[in-house]
């Protein structure tokens, strides 16, 4: 059976899941879908113009310290970023283009390390273009593609599949109709595609 995994760059949450998943997944014995999309135009659509975990401080404050103990306990290193939430516009873009390709997966890890563990900018170009190269990946031609009304196109309609799949919040895991939200259902998502 097969788990969509769908997740924003931007996400903290996100951050660990991705780190996990294709490790989790192959341990359950299900196959990954990996799906980025946007929450900017999700959280839009209910009025809000930030991060809940900006509009409210005290659930941002819970955040960050729920994802050190996250984090300390799966290993990860963890760097609040300068800026939060940071635009993972022209990284989703990338990870759509290569929704078929084997390094897509790879790149996304590389990417919220980029933003979650290493302080860097994920809308720069330089960035992004780094990490295809570590890839060995024609950066260049990418890059260039990411901006083009394809990618652009294939973002949109990935995430207007996301608003009618019902998703509000990163990560996500869907399993046929059903709806899993947050790092911590991972598990149960991957029991649930099992039965």
């Amino acid at each position: 059976m097969k788990v969509e995994f769908w997740y924003e760059f931007a996400s903290t949450y996100s951050y660990p899941a991705a780190m996990r998943a294709a490790r989790e997944a192959g341990a359950a014995g299900v196959e990954l879908v990996w799906r980025p999309f946007l929450l900017g135009p999700i959280f839009g659509a209910q009025g809000w113009n930030d991060s809940p975990f900006n509009i409210y401080p005290a659930k941002g404050r819970y955040m960050w310290r729920d994802m050190a103990r996250i984090c300390e306990a799966e290993g990860l290193t963890l760097e609040k970023p300068a800026i939060f939430p940071q635009n993972g516009l022209r990284a989703a873009r990338l990870a759509v283009l290569g929704t078929d390709e084997d390094w897509m997966p790879e790149f996304s890890r590389r990417v919220y390390l980029a933003n979650f563990a290493e302080g860097k900018d994920i809308s720069d170009r330089a960035v992004l273009s780094a990490i295809l190269t570590s890839l060995d990946l024609d950066a260049a031609s990418l890059v260039e593609a990411a901006n083009e009304q394809a990618a652009k196109d294939k973002l949109r309609a990935q995430n207007e599949e996301a608003v009618a799949k019902g998703i509000f919040g990163a990560p996500s895991f869907i399993v046929g109709d059903e709806l899993f939200w947050g790092n911590d259902r991972m598990e149960e998502a991957f029991a649930w595609a099992k039965r």
